[in-house]
């Protein structure tokens, strides 16, 4: 074990109950890869790995008061944020963080597996107004990008203009995650002003997939708290996600959670 103080990091999100996604698989994330985990939840929801079955929002006073009670006191090193349920929570959020100078990993959960979209236009135009220009990174997978671009994706080429054209709109990183093309190889793409980095890796052929999104961002969050550029916190990330599927236990009869638990931080492998 490393004697290093842990990065501190606040995790914005829902509670899943199943434990597989959401601010559960946050903690676990932010634990393993050798962080200290708070958190604010965003909203309760009953669901499994056969999907979601009640939600239940929070008021945004009580988001609020979650973050101050963080922040005012142990303070963080990073900030990622998941769902967020109304725009109002989104203006609670931007207030309480304030003019705070530490990274904020944005994963917009937008687009459910199925296709569903999960927030309002308004929720939409809050978080684009309040929090997208505050972030240093955005995480969405390809049907997020999608209907940031508000058009169809269907090849990595796309896939790259367009989180080109988001991250010169937005001021800040767009890490577009590939998983959803198709084919047997798939490649995250990274963009930071000019620069762009390519993860290229092969598809794991499973269904044990839950909580994905969560994972990486939350990782990319413990990585950059610890003071890494936001290459390498992407790469070692993307290093835990894959090590973490293929520990899946296979639990559940849908797609299962990840094996967070047989996973640590990849340099202390």
């Amino acid at each position: 074990m490393s004697a290093e103080t842990p990065p501190r990091i606040l995790i914005i999100a829902g509670s899943d109950s199943s434990g597989g996604a959401g601010i559960q698989a946050d903690i676990k994330t932010v634990t393993m890869m050798g962080g200290y985990a708070m958190t604010a939840i965003t909203a309760v929801t009953a669901q499994n790995t056969a999907g979601v079955t009640r939600v239940d929002m929070l008021s945004a006073d009580s988001v609020t008061a979650q973050v101050e009670a963080c922040l005012s006191d142990i303070g963080a090193d990073a900030v990622k944020t998941g769902m967020i349920g109304s725009a109002a929570q989104v203006e609670a959020i931007a207030s309480a963080l304030g003019n705070r100078a530490v990274p904020l990993v944005l994963d917009p959960v937008m687009v459910a597996t199925s296709g569903a979209r999960l927030i309002d236009e308004a929720t939409l135009a809050a978080l684009r107004e309040y929090l997208f220009p505050r972030a240093a990174l955005l995480t969405p997978n390809l049907d997020e990008l999608a209907v940031l671009a508000d058009r169809e994706i269907g090849d990595s080429k796309t896939m790259e203009a367009e989180a080109k054209k988001l991250s010169a709109r937005l001021g800040c990183a767009v890490l577009a995650k590939g998983g959803h093309l198709p084919g047997d190889a798939l490649t995250d793409i990274l963009v930071e002003g000019s620069a762009v980095w390519r993860f290229p890796g092969s598809r794991i052929d499973t269904s044990e997939t839950h909580g994905t999104g969560c994972t990486l961002a939350s990782a990319i969050a413990t990585g950059l708290g610890r003071g890494l550029t936001l290459p390498d916190a992407v790469g070692e990330a993307r290093l835990f996600v894959r090590a973490a599927i293929a520990a899946a236990p296979g639990f559940g009869a849908g797609g299962g959670p990840l094996g967070h638990q047989a996973v640590t931080r990849p340099d202390h492998c």
